[in-house]
């Protein structure tokens, strides 16, 4: 019994580890990426990453549009509980890889381009609150008031 433990002890002691790597590519190369908000650097670039899951993505290149999206990073099958332990304890080094390639969009004339972001954002808009319409006519009077009219 006292050899078991040991043993079991000794391979747990021994066990490899496990490496997560998530590789961000984008067409064109060389742009600057965010993820979760921390600079991670320009494209092509690889990190390690904790846990799988969603993670927020921005890519911001000069001359092209900014991105900002999701990546989903999911476990492959041994590194799901309970096969994720057997796959700690034993002594091989196991790596997760997951690649994510973003297509950035060149840069639309600035006038052009706010308009039409203007108007997807409008049209994202739900309808306004009950009662914006009295505060808004409020406002409008409050300051034609102020301005002698």
């Amino acid at each position: 019994m006292l050899g078991l433990l040991i043993g079991c002890g000794a391979a747990m002691a021994a066990g490899g580890c496990v490496e997560r790597v998530v590789s961000i590519t984008s067409e064109p190369p060389g742009a600057l990426v965010y993820l979760n908000d921390r600079e991670i650097g320009r494209t092509p670039v690889e990190t390690r990453f904790v846990h799988y899951g969603t993670f927020d993505v921005r890519l911001i290149r000069e001359g092209y549009e900014p991105m900002a999206t999701v990546g989903q990073a999911r476990a492959p099958l041994w590194d799901t509980v309970p096969l994720d332990f057997i796959a700690t304890i034993l002594p091989l080094p196991l790596e997760s890889r997951i690649a994510w390639h973003y297509d950035l969009e060149p840069a639309r004339d600035e006038a052009e381009g706010m308009v039409e972001r203007a108007m997807e954002l409008r049209d994202q808009v739900a309808e306004p609150m009950p009662g914006f319409a009295d505060v808004e006519a409020r406002a409008r009077a409050a300051a034609e008031g102020a301005d002698g009219n």
